[in-house]
């Protein structure tokens, strides 16, 4: 049984989305700081750039205070490095460490572990199905944040970061 109540139509079910995804967030991970870690790690390798400290707190959103902090833990760790920027030799762009893939791909392992287990009942055309859906989602909300970031506060203002 569910601990959220069955939407009653496609709106109602609309509705449920973003909690859905919040509660995939919280269940399907080794823990918060394993969340955070993930999340930063992934950041990092997926951006086609030059990532920096406030590139990670812009893409978790969060303040660059808390960016800046788990960064600095999974620099502690052996995950992440600061480097020089190749395009700007006064900016610091963070790069992934081997031991920083590896954990990548020990919580990818987890993932799908996790997500073959939950997903043990379900035909293997349901099962491919949700998975190209969630990817495309993923795919899709990346470039609808960028192109949010590109457009700026509604009311023209620069950003905080807060």
């Amino acid at each position: 049984m569910s601990d959220s109540p069955r939407p009653r139509d496609d709106e109602g079910l609309l509705d449920q989305v973003g909690p859905a995804l919040s509660r995939l967030r919280r269940r399907t991970s080794g823990g918060r700081g394993d969340l955070t870690r993930n999340l930063v790690l992934n950041v990092v390798h997926d951006d086609p750039g030059e990532m920096t400290v406030g590139g990670v707190a812009a893409e978790m959103g969060v303040a660059q205070p808390v960016a800046s902090r788990t960064v600095a833990a999974c620099i502690a760790d052996g995950l992440l490095r600061r480097a020089a920027s190749q395009a700007d030799g006064r900016r610091t762009v963070l790069e992934l460490t081997e031991a920083g893939e590896a954990e990548r791909g020990r919580f990818a392992s987890e993932q799908r572990e996790a997500f073959e287990f939950i997903t043990a009942g379900w035909t293997a055309a349901e099962r491919d199905q949700f998975a190209r859906f969630l990817i495309r989602y993923s795919q899709d909300s990346s470039d609808w944040s960028r192109r949010q970031t590109r457009k700026g506060p509604p009311d023209g203002s620069a950003a905080t970061g807060a």
